[in-house]
């Protein structure tokens, strides 16, 4: 007499067949339609732009479009929490970035940036912030403003994209590594703020490069450090702020990823004609005028971006501990 667990044995055995051969079936006819692209920013910013580019050019590559939706608001957690929720199916992408890495110690989150996500590979690294000032001040390096701030607290003021943001959290490192006393004030984004320095009504903030070039270009700001490991090849006399002393290292990034039960086979597809866009020469001059870097392909692997990504989430969590860090305000 057979028993149920020798009846059902065959049952599981069929239905596990079953879910291989659809998976593989999906791999194999991926993709037959339209591919979105989940970007949790407004369209221009510094997600969108190397997202969209990318979305263009592996466009070309696998026959089928890939459509850029901008799903906004909440520091980038809406788009985000829709995309782990989307079928995991390959047709459902999302441009992850730093923002991810941050809100988790400031927000409570619906989903993980992580565990909810399977990563798929960068698409740039970069850009750094930088410390700008306005042009008109007489301070001629970092060390010179610095000074200022303990001379006076109310002297220097730096612009910020508000709390939890990555000026605002590297306005708190700075303060915190120089024992400063720079007042850090929240403007609505980054971009706002290295407007506003430009203008003269704050004295600096940390912006990032692709923000910041023009307005130097422009004589109106003045830059006095980088904050990565190496010197910007377009501002070769300015300093990174490792090398006046301070360990403060904050770059953007951008990837791509997919919710978490994505076939394989699907990832590995998307990886590959990932690193054929972003490796091309093409995309490389683009990215690099807007500071960002690419990568090599070798490193650039589903394995290694998830790594990276739990790394810095880490990293991101001693950065939250800075006392001065604030959460963002609720959006409305």
């Amino acid at each position: 007499m057979m028993t149920r667990l020798q009846f059902s044995l065959p049952l599981f055995a069929a239905l596990f067949a079953g879910v291989a051969l659809a998976t593989g079936a999906l791999a194999q006819n991926y993709p037959n339609r339209p591919i979105t692209v989940v970007v949790p920013f407004p369209a221009g910013g510094l997600t969108d732009v190397p997202a969209r580019v990318a979305a263009t050019m592996m466009s070309e590559k696998i026959g089928q479009n890939m459509v850029v939706e901008n799903k906004t608001g909440a520091t980038g957690t809406i788009g985000a929490a829709f995309a782990a929720r989307a079928t995991p199916d390959g047709y459902t992408l999302f441009a992850n970035s730093l923002a991810d890495a941050q809100n988790v110690h400031f927000q409570t989150l619906t989903y993980s940036p992580v565990d909810d996500f399977a990563q798929i590979g960068w698409i740039v690294d970069g850009p750094p912030l930088v410390i700008i000032i306005n042009a008109k001040l007489p301070y001629k390096s970092l060390p010179e403003m610095i000074a200022a701030s303990k001379a006076d607290p109310k002297s220097v003021s730096f612009g910020s994209s508000g709390p939890a943001s990555s000026p605002g959290m590297a306005a708190v490192m700075l303060n915190a590594a120089a024992k400063a006393n720079i007042v850090v004030v929240p403007y609505r984004g980054s971009g706002d703020a290295a407007r506003e320095v430009a203008g003269g009504a704050i004295q600096g903030t940390f912006a990032f490069f692709s923000q910041a070039k023009p307005l130097t270009d422009d004589g109106k700001v003045r830059p006095l450090a980088v904050a990565a490991p190496a010197r910007i090849a377009a501002w070769p006399d300015v300093p990174t702020l490792q090398e006046l002393g301070y360990k403060i290292d904050f770059r953007g990034f951008v990837g791509l990823s997919a919710p978490v039960k994505t076939p394989k086979p699907v990832v590995e597809f998307l990886n590959k004609q990932l690193n054929q866009v972003v490796q091309s020469d093409a995309f490389k001059v683009r990215m690099a005028a807007l500071g960002m870097a690419v990568p090599p392909a070798s490193e650039n692997t589903p394995a290694k971006y998830d790594a990276f990504m739990r790394r810095e989430i880490e990293r991101q969590r001693e950065i939250a501990k800075l006392p001065g860090q604030q959460p963002p305000a609720p959006q409305r």
